[in-house]
């Protein structure tokens, strides 16, 4: 899915919103169309309802944002060992095989079935992400034929280095992707 169709969007809007469409939909075609051929047209509204009930779903599971944000600020304290050990709990709890790595740019090697991920994670909690980091690491994971990701707790990542990760399919796991991830290591998680 694109990441800015309407789907997509609606799927990360609250919940209401795509009911709220729904309901829109429905009420003009009531309104405006004759009565024999309103239901028919309304049944245009039900995947936006879909969609509200996807996002109901996902909007309930995820965690609250306190949650999220005492995830980041116990992944800031950790020094590297820790988080490390943090990141290969959380990703064996999704049952994948990790592997550390005492390579050049990646740090760990995740492996479910025939499909492998390089993680650099070890600049996780420096001031600004640069674009060499994610070249090095994608330069590595073309020569193994795994895909690429980058760990970003704290800082920014440069306009140029999300640019290169959107062109070169480089995942950039920051904010509330890598708290959901760093709570399924957690037992309460």
């Amino acid at each position: 899915m694109a990441p800015n169709s309407g789907f997509a969007i609606l799927l990360r809007s609250p919940w209401w919103v795509s009911f709220a469409i729904a309901a829109a939909i429905v009420l003009v075609c009531g309104a405006l169309l004759p009565r024999d051929i309103a239901p028919f047209a309304a049944m245009g509204a039900l995947p936006i309802a879909v969609i509200g009930c996807i996002a109901a779903w996902r909007q309930w599971r995820a965690p609250s944002a306190a949650r999220v944000q005492g995830a980041l600020q116990a992944a800031a304290a950790m020094p590297w060992k820790d988080f490390a050990n943090t990141l290969e709990r959380a990703w064996r709890t999704e049952g994948h095989e990790v592997q550390r790595l005492a390579g050049l740019h990646a740090d760990l090697r995740i492996t479910q079935g025939d499909r492998a991920v390089l993680v650099a994670a070890r600049r996780w909690k420096a001031a600004t992400h640069g674009v060499e980091p994610l070249r090095e690491l994608h330069a590595q994971a073309q020569q193994q034929g795994a895909q690429a990701v980058y760990v970003a707790l704290t800082g920014t990542v440069s306009e140029t280095a999300r640019s290169f990760a959107r062109e070169h399919g480089v995942v950039l796991l920051e904010g509330d992707a890598l708290a959901a991830l760093l709570l399924k290591a957690t037992p309460a998680g």
